[in-house]
């Protein structure tokens, strides 16, 4: 039985334990999310992670489909339609005669099976084909059951008291099983069948099928997510759910840039990225939002989001936007140590399960990040520089003026021109940069560096934020604060490369103590300081050596920490593992200081790894053993897959290597000194600047350089080279 077990912080789960089990098959839609396994069943042998979850909790623990009492057998299964649909095919096994019926030879029926999610409910589609020659009768059952699980209690985490499971309530084609939280709110799993079942108990549905030969019967199941003040879904058919699906896959498709390469396998983790972002963005009041990932983070995140949307802006800018609406719509605005908030402070996580409206957990509205506020304001910097779109800036400016002011006064609480963390909440994040397992930030001799603490990237991020907010201001009419923010980002980079740089380690240190000693430890954070400017050209190149040589690079990636450091271990979460979107930070910082060259070495390894993964799919993360001849990078055991910010990493690394920037108030399309990786001949991009004005572009590889062809673009657009 797979363990669970946690590491470091409470708030995570384990790496060290084997994962005995399958990968499951992943849907989601807005806030719920399903996992089942290969034959769509939710399995209740183990302590597993499958079900139906809503709003992180669990509305349906198990679900199993039996045929006279056995389980089918297996012929295959997949998502589909955008990862909209999980289609799976099975077969009867062989079935010995029953009173009134002959056996039945295995592979007689065919059983298909399609399951997709749709406003808080999951439609299922069961069709059964006889492919025999006599008629025959079988009885098809459905077994299940709703636990109301938090997801932190699937994670491992223990609660002294639950609520209330109620009695269910059954009917003639439906069964409610209903639930009184800790919280107050009741919830409610509505499971319903169409047609009516020939019986049906609490938790048990059967259908007794009478067969002709090379008929087909229809079933449909739907269960439906209901938890009190939330709307009660629509009932709408399985078809209706699945066009109106489709539709909405297809607007949000449609509304960006589309890229092609030469290289199939390349093409094949484009559309997973795309499909699982789409997937994962969840459309809220305020515009699209990337849910982090499946199954730990489906909920908003603002670090994670604020990546992935800064990943993705060159080919499609309305995930900025809903970024910046929904964090600036929930930016702190008051002093709130149990949540770690400060006015101006950007979130960092919200939840709405019980176990957060009951303050079990405090990450009902949590703040416990340091980055997240920095990170806002570069990503309202690249949103105006992508889409010249300042009726947004000028309805979120306040929201950017009270960020710079929680960077000024809050995060930087001892005045020292660095900003630093300190928890706060008595419950929260111990390590509150983007490594924030409570492990993740320690000296070179292993021992935990004490808090307030500085990381090096953190400094960074604040650099580019203030340099880009100095732009804002100017558009704006106030020259005078674009002046100060310019001379402040200017002397913060001073006094890093004092503060920060170790010689010792050839790089910066990860972090600066409570009493302001180095944290000499070599980390993959340093290139995040390539990413924001703020390393010095002759610190970068020493740099870019380092995590290219084999005490970072795996051949797979770059790891978190160097092997050889105390402390490291590549099965860790952060002290020596491999991050997607890690790496495709720091393959945009070498590029950003002229070695593209190693961040297409970088794409390249990410892509080989890629081929490794189901589906094509990159998880959240995975381990950082060195690359082996004829093996491929080893899982991390739970990890989030899809997780957003590594599907978005794809195009952050390919923008690095193309050099690509859009100036929407130019109608610029710049690359600078572009280069494509051996693996792909061409590149065709689609659209490129919509929804406003694009152009589209192929791109040819040579020997030393790349040809570029305008196909076609519209008046107001300017295609730039710089050699």
């Amino acid at each position: 039985m797979p363990q669970k077990i946690q590491i470091g912080d409470k708030w995570y789960v384990a790496a060290t334990a084997a994962n005995t089990e399958e990968q499951p098959q992943v849907l989601k839609n807005d806030q719920t999310f399903a996992m089942f396994d290969r034959f769509g069943d939710i399995q209740v042998l183990a302590p597993g992670k499958e079900g139906l979850y809503h709003n992180d909790t669990r509305f349906l623990s198990h679900q199993e489909l039996t045929i006279d009492g056995v389980r089918p057998l297996h012929l295959g299964s997949s998502v589909e339609e955008s990862n909209s649909l999980l289609v799976i095919d099975l077969m009867n096994p062989d079935l010995p005669e029953r009173a009134g019926r002959g056996a039945l030879l295995k592979g007689t029926l065919h059983i298909f099976r399609a399951k997709l999610l749709w406003q808080g409910v999951c439609h299922e589609h069961i069709r059964v084909t006889h492919h025999g020659s006599e008629r025959t009768a079988v009885r098809l059952e459905f077994t299940f059951d709703g636990d109301f699980v938090d997801l932190f209690e699937v994670r491992g985490m223990k609660r002294e008291k639950r609520g209330e499971r109620l009695p269910p309530e059954v009917s003639a084609a439906e069964v409610v099983m209903p639930y009184m939280g800790l919280d107050r709110r009741a919830r409610r799993t509505r499971v319903h069948f169409e047609p009516t079942p020939s019986a049906i108990d609490a938790g048990r549905a059967s259908f007794e099928l009478q067969l002709d030969p090379g008929t087909e019967h229809h079933l449909y199941c739907t269960v439906i997510c209901e938890a009190d003040g939330e709307p009660v879904p629509d009932r709408v058919s399985y078809e209706a759910a699945l066009r109106e699906n489709n539709a909405a896959r297809r607007t949000w498709l449609g509304g960006h840039c589309t890229v092609v390469t030469s290289n199939p396998l390349v093409n094949l983790w484009l559309d997973r990225s795309v499909s699982d972002l789409s997937m994962l963005t969840t459309m809220l009041p305020t515009g699209p939002y990337p849910f982090a990932g499946v199954p730990w983070y489906s909920t908003t995140f603002g670090r994670d989001g604020i990546i992935t949307a800064l990943e993705f802006l060159w080919v499609d800018h309305s995930l900025a936007r809903g970024v910046l609406t929904f964090l600036a719509e929930t930016q702190a605005t008051q002093v709130d140590r149990q949540n770690d908030a400060e006015p101006g402070k950007i979130l960092h996580e919200a939840r709405h399960s019980e176990m957060a409206l009951t303050r079990e957990i405090p990450f009902g509205r949590y703040y416990g990040s340091v980055d997240s506020t920095p990170l806002f304001l570069v990503l309202a910097a690249a949103y105006l520089r992508r889409t010249g779109d300042m009726a947004l800036i000028r309805k979120i400016w306040p929201n950017i003026q009270a960020a710079l002011r929680w960077v000024d006064e809050w995060g930087d609480a001892d005045g020292d021109g660095f900003v630093e963390y300190a928890r706060r909440s008595d419950e929260g994040l111990v390590q509150q940069g983007w490594k924030d397992s409570h492990d993740s930030i320690f000296h070179s001799d292993g021992a935990l560096a004490e808090a307030p603490i500085a990381l090096c990237e953190v400094q960074g991020y604040v650099y580019e934020g203030k340099q880009g907010v100095a732009e804002i201001a100017r558009r704006m009419g106030d020259a005078r604060l674009a002046q100060q923010l310019e001379q402040q980002a200017r002397e913060l980079r001073e006094r890093f490369q004092a503060a920060f740089w170790c010689e010792e380690i050839g790089s910066y240190a990860i972090a600066l103590d409570g009493h302001k000693r180095q944290c000499k430890v070599p980390s993959s954070n340093a290139g995040h300081t390539l990413w924001s400017g703020i390393a010095s050209p002759e610190h970068a190149q020493r740099i870019i050596d380092g995590l290219m040589g084999h005490t970072f690079f795996s051949g797979w990636g770059i790891r978190t920490i160097a092997s050889g450091v105390p402390g490291y271990n590549p099965m860790s979460y952060h002290n020596g593992s491999i991050w997607p979107h890690d790496n495709a930070m720091i393959a945009a910082g070498m590029a950003r200081y002229g070695r593209t060259e190693a961040a297409m070495e970088l794409l390249s390894a990410t892509f080989d790894a890629s081929l490794h993964f189901d589906a094509n799919r990159l998880p959240e993360l995975f381990c950082g053993f060195p690359r082996r001849s004829g093996a491929g990078p080893t899982l991390y055991p739970v990890a989030c897959s899809p997780q957003a910010w590594a599907a978005a990493a794809v195009f952050g690394m390919l923008q690095a290597c193309l050099g690509l920037e859009l100036h929407a108030e130019q109608g610029e399309i710049v690359l600078q000194r572009p280069r494509l990786p051996a693996f792909i001949d061409w590149i065709r991009i689609s659209r490129l600047g919509a929804p406003g004005p694009s152009a589209d572009l192929l791109l040819q590889r040579y020997e030393r350089n790349v040809g570029i062809e305008v196909v076609r673009k519209d008046a107001d657009v300017r295609v730039t080279v710089v050699a």
